[in-house]
């Protein structure tokens, strides 16, 4: 609970130190500074999208318009708003690998689920491609460009080095803390081995201080921890694999798939038998 009360009182000093007509103001002004940006990628460069952006870099409105800038010229070449479930290589190997959860938090923030000990199949190229596909995913999706939209809980068990290689966490992290900044709320790695604090005393160095704040390691061994799950997920809802009661157990990859197909078609990215939008 010491997790969701920090929460709730670092929500409240934000709030009362920058009151939306303040944010609105500076919303604005990064607007003005991106100049005709905005007219280009209208829906990408929406205020909610530049309010994230301002509140993930202090309120500057430099740092964040130049962050825009540089998602600008990366979803340039990149288009992450062109990927649909259609482009994902083994699509069903890796949607069992990480997925959106059919739950939602107790706070309505969405969950992504992965399971990194599960051997990809796929090159790293395809696997970012993925990542990028479900932060895409998550950054369309957010109730009214809302922060902090996701929970990401990861099964650590039966880590090893080779599950995620420092240039595949690298590359994960700078795409997530530059291009989709504010968009995860909390990332639990669930009962990772000891062997892994070695890994992750040269990982967390890819990590911006304010992401390193939202990393919550927890471990079935110690009910301390456990209890930042109880907090954070309806146990109801949840899988046995995370300590949850939940009877659905079952991956419905024909669901998950149709649940993906639909938000591809509501962001304009779904593609015809032909491999077409």
């Amino acid at each position: 609970m010491s997790y969701l009360l920090k929460k709730s009182r670092s929500e409240a000093t934000q709030q009362k130190s920058s009151s939306s007509e303040e944010q609105q103001q500076k919303v604005n002004e990064v607007r003005s500074l991106l100049g005709t940006l905005t007219e280009e990628m209208p829906s990408f460069l929406s205020d909610a999208t530049i309010r994230r952006f301002l509140r993930a870099r202090n309120w500057s409105t430099e740092q964040a318009t130049k962050g825009l800038k540089e998602t600008v010229n990366w979803r340039r070449e990149y288009r992450p708003d062109a990927i649909s479930w259609e482009d994902i290589e083994e699509m069903e190997d890796e949607a069992r690998r990480t997925h959106v959860a059919d739950y939602l938090a107790k706070n309505g923030r969405s969950v992504l689920v992965s399971n990194i000990t599960m051997k990809s199949k796929v090159s790293f190229k395809d696997q970012i491609k993925h990542l990028v596909y479900l932060l895409e995913y998550f950054a369309m999706n957010s109730v009214d460009g809302q922060d902090d939209y996701v929970v990401w809980l990861t099964d650590f068990r039966g880590w090893s080095i080779s599950s995620t290689p420092y240039s595949t966490t690298r590359e994960s992290m700078y795409i997530i803390q530059n291009y989709y900044p504010g968009l995860i709320d909390v990332a639990i790695p669930f009962d990772p081995p000891r062997i892994f604090e070695s890994f992750w005393k040269i990982a967390k160095n890819f990590i911006q201080p304010n992401m390193k704040e939202k990393v919550k390691f927890v471990y079935t061994s110690n009910q301390e921890s456990m209890k930042i799950i109880a907090d954070i997920f309806d146990l109801d809802m949840l899988e046995p694999l995370f300590g949850g009661r939940s009877t659905s157990t079952d991956f419905d990859i024909n669901k998950y798939a149709e649940k993906m197909r639909r938000a591809d078609k509501l962001r304009g990215a779904s593609k015809d038998a032909s491999g077409y939008n």
